[in-house]
């Protein structure tokens, strides 16, 4: 009997310029590929070696490689292309491929896009499949057909296992809210961030502070509740914003009065240590190190976090306490996520 094992890639970041739109083909966006290989493992399992299996570091630069080239309108489209390049390897059996398009244009509220396929290789005969599946002696043909061609592009040295996905950025993102249901809305904006390329690492307690119009505190205004949430994400710093406009389009957010009242805001405050300098974005936050809004919770979260281009968030927060008096208040409230309680015990520990 054939066994059928799995081998998956999750959460490929790819690049690309693929969609209907112009702005798509000239923007770009990030697509995130899936792809899971059906193949008999046991060969590789008994003998450890990698020439007995598919190098996954080698499938990930073919897959990248393949999505990034000639931008196609669809992806159901680049899904087929993708594929196409699990089942060249002819170990292969069968291949489930899913392409994310987390930034798709829209224009209404939504966390992804996806399109999921599964093809299977006609060219694998039974007898051959059969043969992958008994163990080393069996198969032992199969690294033997593996071409000289095929192994002088293998890495020199040690196989390298580090390929994979796109390598994560650290963002933090400051949340406010002064209209309807303050608190739920925060904690529904964190739980919307979850998604396709993004992955919440940490969050601060809430905090409650009076609203800043344009002229200085509106005493009259509703009170604004403020956090802060670190995420770990493969997005563009531009498709993070187009995600943090959307959540906050879900939540009601109008944009008629600058500074006015908000269901809810999200700002992009840092991107690593990447600096956007647009007319409709500037990374890091050209006015967080005036907002004590920001600061303090953001110190409560991360006690070594640092702002670039001004030094450790603690000590830019005393400076801007010290110059306006500004007054931030720990809100009682649980915590916005798991991380938050370790991350004030940390805190605690620190002062």
């Amino acid at each position: 009997m054939t066994t059928m094992d799995e081998l998956t890639i999750t959460g490929l970041a790819v690049f690309a310029h693929h969609g209907v739109f112009d702005h798509e083909r000239r923007d770009g966006q990030t697509f995130l590929i899936d792809a899971t290989l059906y193949l008999p493992l046991a060969d590789a399992g008994g003998t450890d070696e990698l020439a007995r299996t598919v190098h996954y570091g080698e499938l990930a630069a073919e897959i990248s490689a393949a999505v990034q080239r000639d931008p196609v309108d669809l992806i159901e489209t680049v899904a087929e292309r993708v594929a196409a390049v699990v089942l060249a390897h002819p170990e292969v059996a069968m291949t489930r491929v899913t392409v994310h398009k987390p930034d798709a244009p829209i224009g209404l509220s939504f966390t992804d896009v996806e399109v999921t396929i599964t093809r299977h290789n006609q060219s694998l005969s039974a007898l051959r499949l059969a043969s992958l599946a008994q163990g080393p002696q069996a198969s032992r043909s199969l690294s033997e057909e593996r071409s000289d061609e095929s192994k002088r592009h293998e890495p020199p040295g040690e196989h390298i296992e580090a390929w994979g996905p796109a390598v994560a950025t650290r963002a933090i993102i400051a949340m406010g809210a002064n209209l309807g249901d303050r608190e739920a809305t925060l904690r529904g904006a964190v739980v919307e961030l979850e998604g396709a390329g993004v992955r919440v690492v940490a969050a601060s307690p809430i905090v409650q502070t009076p609203a800043l119009k344009l002229d200085g505190v509106d005493a009259a205004a509703p009170a604004y509740l403020n956090a802060v949430v670190a995420v770990d994400t493969v997005l563009s710093p531009r498709a993070l914003l187009r995600r943090l406009n959307r959540i906050e389009d879900h939540h009601g957010r109008t944009r008629e009065v600058r500074w006015g009242d908000r269901t809810l805001d999200l700002d992009l405050v840092s991107y690593g240590t990447v600096r956007v300098l647009d007319q409709d974005l500037v990374v890091p936050h050209p006015r967080a190190h005036e907002r004590a809004f920001v600061l303090d919770p953001w110190g409560r979260m991360d006690a070594d976090a640092e702002l670039p281009g001004h030094g450790r968030v603690r000590d830019v927060l005393a400076e801007v306490v010290a110059a306006t008096g500004e007054r931030v208040d720990v809100y009682e409230a649980s915590p916005l996520h798991p991380s938050s309680a370790r991350s004030e015990q940390s805190q605690d520990a620190t002062t």
